[in-house]
């Protein structure tokens, strides 16, 4: 899990904010744990996962 946070804002449509929030309650997740899943799927799936954990990393440091 990471260790330091970035707040990242998005416009979503009210309607769908709404299920979107209802769902994830129903699956007992909050949304910003499915919304972190989706990235690093994301990220998996585009071949970016290592080049974001190298980068990171590399910020993090003294």
């Amino acid at each position: 899990m990471e260790n330091k946070t970035a707040r990242l804002t998005v416009l979503i449509d009210p309607v769908k904010k709404k299920a979107f929030e209802e769902l994830c309650s129903a699956q007992d997740l909050t949304p910003s744990q499915v919304v972190r899943q989706l990235i690093r799927d994301y990220l998996e799936t585009h071949g970016a996962a290592e080049l974001s954990k190298s980068k990171l990393a590399a910020a993090t440091r003294p």
